[in-house]
């Protein structure tokens, strides 16, 4: 990170959401071994605002804002006596049900909770030795992974009487989501949103296919504007959308266009496909606005490792990691819309297999952003990942904001 000479702090971010499937904050994972474990709190004065900068600030509804953001504490830091100062109201301290409640521990959280900060309880399972902290606590994180419902709502019986929020964490279907909902938790987490409603039957809408054959298009270096007029001229909407970009104060024209030719020509086949991309994922309504964001950060993510590693055709990679989860959008299996959209093979086998650079780069980034660190290579270039995985962040909270203004 650039407030930190001699070390690379490895960060992603999960989000939590809220009842409405807005997200609300998001969990830090970052690297934790070795002596890297108090990486996150070196120089705190610099080092953790570069972080929640980074890190938590999104664009949310075309609105510009920071969520807080959830940071696991090993032991060590719970009870040193010079806990870092860090912004309270954007911090969440997590607690993980592995550190023992003894004395010492039981001590040290009163004294963050007397100073002002959160707690939560992670990973959690209800014993009767975690009841001092339980009164402490503000949130409790049930890890409902590998629980039936019944055992879900044994815990939310035991919890109740206890004045904390109730966050579902390890969500992997939406029958969980769903019964989590209805059992009275308020916040969610996981990779439930993995795990759409199959919908048996459903095809890609026609102005769909025709926003992915565009966007397939724009990938090709010998296309022309009047190929790419062709494509757009049959979707008013996003005709109408790319005019307005087009004709904004941004481009400052001297006279109106004539054409559409005109205008792909004074956008350049670089903010065409950008903008043809957008459009093509806002048009997705009814889906949490994190689908989008996290769509956009991925490919981004891939075509940044691409340009940096020199590799050829990097706007590729932005459709390999863009297209991997887009199925999301479409509430289809991935198959089912890999058959439906124009993509090369290369990118499909990317996708579905793993396979070539492409396919390799794409499963490392899905690692990076689970937070997976023992799936990486042992050559894993931390920093190159760092940096790209912060220029995709910063991207996607820019597309999303043009994204609202064009709306």
């Amino acid at each position: 990170m650039e407030s930190t000479s001699d070390s690379q702090v490895l960060m992603a971010r999960q989000p939590i959401f809220d009842r409405s499937q807005r997200v609300v904050a998001y969990e830090l994972l970052y690297r934790d071994d070795q002596d890297s474990d108090n990486s996150l709190f070196r120089n705190a004065g610099s080092t953790s605002e570069v972080i929640l900068n980074s890190y938590t600030s999104i664009s949310d509804q075309g609105e510009l804002k920071r969520v807080p953001a959830f940071i696991n504490l090993n032991r060590d830091l719970l009870v040193s006596d010079d806990f870092p100062e860090l912004p309270r109201k954007n911090i969440v301290l997590e607690v993980h049900q592995n550190i023992k409640p003894d004395r010492e521990i039981i001590t040290a959280i009163y004294r963050l909770v007397k100073a002002g900060y959160r707690i939560a309880l992670d990973h959690f399972t209800y014993k009767a030795a975690y009841e001092p902290l339980l009164k402490m606590a503000h949130i409790v994180k049930v890890d409902v992974q590998n629980m039936s419902v019944e055992e879900v709502a044994e815990q939310v019986r035991l919890l109740t009487p206890f004045k904390v929020t109730l966050l579902a964490e390890k969500i992997q279907t939406v029958e969980m989501l769903e019964a989590c909902n209805k059992l009275g938790f308020k916040l969610f987490q996981g990779h439930f949103l993995s795990k759409p409603k199959p919908v048996k039957g459903k095809k890609v809408d026609p102005n769909q296919a025709a926003l992915f054959e565009l966007v397939q298009e724009l990938q090709n270096p010998n296309t022309t504007p009047e190929r790419l007029e062709h494509l757009i001229i049959r979707d008013p909407v996003l005709t109408y959308k790319l005019l307005r970009i087009v004709n904004s104060a941004a481009y400052s024209l001297v006279r109106k266009l004539e054409s559409l030719t005109e205008a792909i020509v004074m956008l350049g086949m670089t903010q065409i496909r950008k903008w043809a991309t957008l459009i093509a994922l806002n048009n997705q309504s009814g889906k949490p606005e994190e689908i989008c964001r996290s769509l956009l950060v991925r490919g981004r993510m891939c075509e940044e490792i691409a340009l940096a590693s020199k590799r050829s055709n990097p706007g590729s990679y932005f459709m390999t990691g863009m297209m991997s989860n887009l199925h999301l959008l479409l509430d289809i299996d991935r198959e089912s819309m890999l058959r439906e959209v124009p993509l090369s093979d290369e990118i499909k086998n990317a996708i579905l297999l793993n396979e070539g650079e492409m396919g390799e780069t794409l499963m490392y980034v899905g690692n990076y952003e689970a937070g997976d660190w023992d799936l990486l290579p042992t050559n894993f270039d931390s920093n190159l990942y760092e940096t790209c995985y912060r220029k995709a962040l910063d991207w996607s909270k820019e597309a999303m904001q043009a994204l609202s203004d064009i709306d």
